[in-house]
């Protein structure tokens, strides 16, 4: 069963040579943007077997030289891979007994044996697995009295000298370009010290603590200084959420407001990154800009609006000057003229354009996103949370319910977690108050669940789980706010489909892995309405990684029917929405949906049946818009693109790209 497949998910199609060039001449030319030695590899699994095979190695010639090897180590999520394969490898004979494990960072203050510790997570992740002595694990004490803590640090740094100085630095890089728990504004010249974590880290950090009022002020970190004197530095970045802080720290300047661009000094120094994450480095986003092109359909569209951009011209005007100037004369000599190239781009963002999404009936599809027959088709809409729906493709499922397509949405996990105990408290209080009025206070399940949640409530801190009760209420919060939007577009009930997969209910921010069980699901589902449209997540950029799992089970799904031979695939299509955390680039869009201004009132109205995830949401984010008012503003963007490249002018769009598996 293949579990990752979202990790494969290459929408441009690059072409090998971009992410390994094939020589030492190919890689200069290729990379003369970036000034940070940068390897790319399409899994996150090869990534990562890469590092292992570099620190098994440096644990072997140690060992052969009767030396110990001294590793600096955060607890980053990026570095789970990595750890997983150095654990498999350990589970194959290697053995740790030699190394030495300075971790990067700690929080403070912390209370002594705090569950959620660095050196905590360092040991569930990846310690407790492997046979590195007690004696040789030295982490910052982050409960140690503050006034303790400059001489706490200056010993730190005595300690990693008296072991010999660090031979391998394994560090993830946070979205600020924070590397250990380096802030921006730290200098080149910073040891190990204590630092105030500023309001991004925090929140990557509320992953561990639950929440983030919980996530401690300050930390104990190695300093800039003291990660670069190692002999050897990784950094490791996985998942297009980190493209942007992967491009400033790849090609950007060397910056204390990016602190992980300092590494850009280290002599030995190597950046491992899957496709994802390099997503916005120029050799695979602007190819042109650095080498002989391979000229694709998706290539030439993307050079096209970005010529466009550049010179803020819609496509229809741009000129044999504009390409000679800007580097795209290969264009001209394909094409002959701009004119040529202007009318095959501009036809082809035409064709993605449709008021159809399900497709049109009795019309000519050649150059139609979707198929004209069946003429009713029916459709499953895979939705995270229960409302990733509506804020991502709202105006698409009113369009599929008007013309007549037998829409099913499958909301497959609970979403309990993303709701505040105000909100079990006001259905709490509804009910008990209906029991008072209604069955004369009879009934005793009601009263004893009233009570034990209002004690729960009351005595409950930040950081403790709630209990089951409270969890499945949440739960039904949110399944309601769900049947109650789906009506509201005219979806039938018995078309709404709660699969609550069990990787989500670990009752934590950090949920449990994605397994055969939650693809079982999935599955029997697709077995039941065998669609001929599938509508699944790619906004894997999702912060918590939800998204990316809930799309991993529908794709391991899919691929176990195609592996069966499942006939009802042969007449499927699957698109891939987003619109809750970013857009499709519009190189990709093969499917562009339009909203007129009341439509996308409807879209709002439905996102804001979702009552509980309004203002008092616990995961907004640091956008202090809401999720309506972030769909409006990505769909507005979209349009508004569309129409400075020349095309129609609409109020908003929603943009699709399709997944062949």
């Amino acid at each position: 069963m293949k579990l990752n497949l979202s990790s494969q998910i290459v929408l441009n199609k690059v072409p090998e040579q971009y992410y390994r060039p094939r020589t030492a001449v190919e890689r200069s030319e290729m990379t003369r943007c970036e000034k940070l030695f940068t390897d790319i590899y399409p899994k996150v699994e090869e990534g990562a077997k890469v590092i292992a095979d570099v620190v098994e190695s440096e644990i072997k010639r140690a060992k052969a030289a009767g030396k110990k090897c001294v590793l600096a180590l955060g607890t980053g999520l990026s570095l789970n891979p990595i750890y997983e394969e150095l654990i498999h490898r350990h589970e194959a004979g290697l053995s740790f007994d030699n190394v030495v494990v300075f971790n990067a960072y700690e929080y403070f203050p912390l209370d002594k044996n705090c569950a959620q510790s660095a050196i905590n997570q360092l040991r569930h992740r990846f310690l407790d697995h492997v046979d590195v002595k007690a004696e040789n694990i030295h982490t910052p004490d982050g409960s140690i009295a503050q006034d303790d803590v400059f001489e706490h640090c200056r010993a730190y740094e005595q300690l990693i000298a008296a072991e010999g100085g660090i031979d391998i630095a394994l560090l993830g890089i946070g979205r600020m370009g924070n590397i250990a728990a380096n802030e921006p504004g730290s200098s080149l010249a910073s040891q190990s010290r204590i630092i105030l974590i500023d309001q991004t880290a925090r929140e990557e950090m509320s992953n561990s603590f639950g929440t983030l009022d919980q996530v401690p002020p300050c930390s104990i970190t190695m300093g800039i200084h003291t990660l670069l004197s190692a002999h050897k530095m990784f950094l490791t970045a996985w998942g297009e959420e980190k493209s942007e802080v992967v491009q400033k720290i790849v090609e950007g300047g060397i910056t204390d407001t990016v602190p992980a661009s300092f590494v850009q000094t280290h002599n030995d120094a190597k950046f491992v990154i899957d496709l994802a994450a390099a997503s916005k480095l120029t050799r695979i986003v602007h190819p042109w800009l650095v080498t002989n092109c391979e000229w694709t359909d998706k290539t030439i569209r993307a050079a096209v609006v970005w010529l466009c951009q550049l010179v803020q011209k819609p496509i229809l005007k741009l000129t044999n000057k504009d390409y000679n100037e800007n580097g795209l004369s290969d264009l001209l000599a394909l094409f002959g003229s701009a004119y040529n190239c202007n009318i095959k781009i501009f036809n082809d963002l035409q064709h993605t354009i449709t008021g159809w999404p399900g497709g049109k009936p009795n019309a000519d599809d050649t150059n139609r996103p979707e198929r004209a027959l069946p003429a009713q088709k029916r459709v499953i809409v895979f939705s995270p949370h229960p409302d990733d729906d509506v804020i991502s493709m709202g105006g698409t499922i009113r369009r599929l319910v008007q013309q007549n397509h037998d829409v099913h949405i499958a909301y497959e996990t609970s979403g309990n977690i993303a709701v505040g105990d105000e909100e079990v408290t006001r259905f709490m209080h509804f009910v008990n108050g209906f029991n008072q009025l209604f069955c004369d206070n009879k009934d005793e399940v009601i009263k004893k669940m009233y009570g034990d949640i209002k004690e729960f409530f009351a005595q409950k801190k930040p950081s403790d789980m709630d209990t089951p009760e409270v969890r499945t209420i949440k739960g039904l919060i949110r399944r309601g706010e769900a049947r109650t939007a789906c009506t509201y577009n005219g979806i039938p009930l018995d078309h709404v489909h709660f699969l609550d997969l069990p990787f989500y209910e670990s009752g934590k921010i950090e949920k449990l892995p994605m397994g055969e069980a939650d693809v079982n699901i999935v599955r029997e589902l697709l077995q039941q309405v065998k669609p001929h449209q599938i509508y699944v997540a790619g906004d894997l950029a999702d912060p918590h990684g939800t998204h990316r799992k809930c799309t991993d089970a529908v794709m391991a799904a899919i691929d176990l029917e195609k592996e069966a031979g499942a006939k009802w695939l042969d007449d499927c299509r699957i698109w891939m929405y987003r619109g809750a955390w970013a857009e499709w680039e519009i190189e990709n869009i093969e499917m562009c949906v339009p909203m007129s201004p009341e439509e996308l009132r409807g879209k709002r109205n439905c996102i804001l049946k979702h009552s509980s995830q309004m203002e008092s949401a616990p995961f907004l984010g640091n956008d202090e818009r809401l999720f309506w008012q972030r769909a409006e503003d990505r769909n507005h963007a979209t349009a508004e693109l569309y129409h400075s490249l020349g095309l129609a002018c609409y109020e908003a769009m929603e943009a699709f790209v399709r997944y062949i598996p």
